[in-house]
């Protein structure tokens, strides 16, 4: 079996001086490799292809056989890492907290492992009658919710 840290470590090597990002990283029993990245501008079909090449020219056929997919993180999957969030802070996104609560707003900020969500809610004002649609802000932690991802709008 191909051992990941090499796979990690091929794929880190091709990321240095990029501003891609590594996403995820799998390998099965079978020696089928899936690498993921992203990028704030979205991943190209082309530095996939480059990557991709990368690794089998640092991967040797006649000690492993293995099966190689390089792709994007995609649209309107769940983040993975810090930097997903980064890149999508004044973007619409929904999260999942961990009871299977839902909410979408924008995401306001991300500071190490939290990040703020502007949520457009009813709120009870003082000397108003009735509630008032406002923003408020719910902090979250990445650890701490089931997913956060983006939201695509077509409007």
């Amino acid at each position: 079996m191909i051992d990941k840290n090499v796979v990690k470590n091929i794929v880190e090597d091709w990321l240095k001086d990029k501003e891609y990002f590594l996403t995820d990283l799998q390998i099965s029993d079978d020696d089928h490799i899936v690498v993921e990245i992203d990028h704030a501008d979205g991943v190209w079909i082309d530095d996939c292809v480059e990557l991709s090449k990368f690794i089998e020219s640092r991967l040797s056929r006649d000690e492993e056989d293995y099966e190689l997919e390089v792709g994007s993180a995609g649209l309107g999957q769940p983040f993975k890492v810090p930097q997903q969030y980064k890149n999508y802070i004044g973007k619409q996104v929904e999260v999942e907290n961990q009871d299977g609560k839902k909410v979408r707003g924008v995401l306001k900020s991300v500071d190490g492992n939290d990040f703020v969500v502007a949520v457009s809610e009813k709120v009870k004002v003082e000397g108003k009658k009735r509630p008032v649609k406002m923003d408020v802000d719910h902090t979250y932690q990445m650890n701490k919710v089931k997913y956060t991802k983006y939201l695509i709008s077509f409007k």
